[in-house]
């Protein structure tokens, strides 16, 4: 592992902090798209149920979000 300085600066969004590198570093823009609303639940389901939901995420690559949210939509649409 080499001997690099971390450098860390204030984004223009919130006042939150990130990394900065040498290339780019934090710019309006930058990171993961935005998708909606997030709000943390709490979901009880049987194991069998939770079993299902894990290996689907194995056979398509998803995490457990994605294919809960893949779940939601495909109900509500």
């Amino acid at each position: 592992m080499s001997n690099h300085e971390i450098k860390i600066g204030v984004s223009n969004k919130d006042g939150q902090l990130g990394f900065i590198s040498a290339r780019g570093g934090l710019r309006k823009g930058a990171g993961r798209r935005n998708i909606g609303v997030t709000k943390k639940v709490s979901l009880t389901l049987t194991e069998e149920i939770w079993d299902k939901v894990e290996k689907q995420c194995q056979e398509q690559q998803l995490s457990r979000s994605e294919v809960i949210r893949n779940i939601i939509n495909s109900y509500y649409s």
